[in-house]
């Protein structure tokens, strides 16, 4: 494992570097996580970690960007194809909590940046994730009233906010009772609940 990691190129050594702190996320609290934990995680010394990254905070600036980049890029591709914009938004629902599913430590990653008081680049960048999301389903919603599927006078900016806020209402619910596994039998039914409150009633 030292010997492969030591070899490679250095894009490949960054996106492994990332990965080994989603993996430590998902079993300690992300606050403490320390760059000596990262190296240990890759069989590295903490000097050649730093060869690639400056400081603990561009590792998670670069943490973050794999987080958003990834995330949207699983959203786009569930909603692909879709002609309906309420069927393409639970697609991204369901999407987005296997994600989580997945990568367990990513909300408790994201959730601490965004509680910092400072304006660090990894909060930056969980902001600008947020607003890019958003934007999708404000098109989304604002596609469905168009074809009637939607409320006329639904407002697209907080129906949005209330989408990505049950998913982390349904990831708090998950880390209290330690199972993150329950998020995908509780999804359909907390979207079946939103959907009938956006609904046009014609």
């Amino acid at each position: 494992m030292e010997s492969r990691t030591r070899n490679l190129p250095a894009d490949e050594r960054r996106l492994v570097t990332v990965e080994a702190v989603v993996e430590l996320a998902r079993s300690q609290n992300p606050g403490d996580i320390t760059t000596a934990a990262i190296a240990k995680q890759m069989n590295l010394t903490q000097g050649a970690l730093f060869r690639h990254f400056p400081s603990k905070e561009a590792i998670w600036q670069a943490v973050m960007e794999w987080v958003a980049e990834r995330l949207l890029k699983r959203i786009d591709q569930a909603a692909e194809g879709i002609d309906s914009p309420v069927a393409a938004m639970q697609a991204m629902f369901m999407s987005h909590v296997e994600f989580v599913i997945e990568h367990p430590g990513v909300p408790r990653m994201m959730f601490g940046e965004l509680q910092r008081a400072e304006a660090t680049p990894a909060k930056r960048m969980v902001q600008t994730l947020l607003h890019s999301y958003g934007k999708r389903l404000q098109d989304l919603i604002e596609r469905g009233k168009s074809l009637g599927e939607l409320a006329p006078d639904l407002e697209s900016g907080p129906a949005a906010t209330m989408f990505i806020g049950m998913i982390q209402g349904l990831v708090m619910q998950s880390m209290i009772s330690g199972d993150m596994e329950q998020m995908r039998g509780e999804a359909p039914h907390l979207f079946a609940l939103y959907r009938r409150g956006i609904r046009s009633a014609v």
